[in-house]
């Protein structure tokens, strides 16, 4: 079995398990797919620093945020797999 190559940002900057990166673009294709609410979520998303959590065996890196409505007894969260085009990392390895 080959190994997943190593993800990249939009700069070509190689991201790990702990890089910070920042969300700049959503794939046009899950915003299609999903209803109004969970859109305005996603893009709620937009421009904001996550930590990446997992790198999958696709080699795709995983972010996430959830909310909270404890006066509904709700909670609500998106992981997404991010392409390259779709973040910038940020902090000490950034450009």
């Amino acid at each position: 079995m080959s190994k997943a190559p190593t993800p990249v940002d939009m700069h070509g900057k190689p991201v790990a398990v702990g890089s910070r990166v920042r969300l700049v673009q959503l794939p046009q294709s899950l915003l299609n797919e999903l209803p109004a609410d969970e859109v305005a979520e996603l893009h709620s998303m937009l421009g904001h620093v996550f930590e990446v959590t997992e790198i999958d065996a696709y080699g795709k890196p995983w972010i996430g945020k959830g909310w909270s409505n404890p006066g509904k007894g709700e909670y609500k969260g998106h992981s997404l797999a991010l392409e390259a085009a779709e973040m910038e990392l940020v902090g000490e390895h950034a450009l």
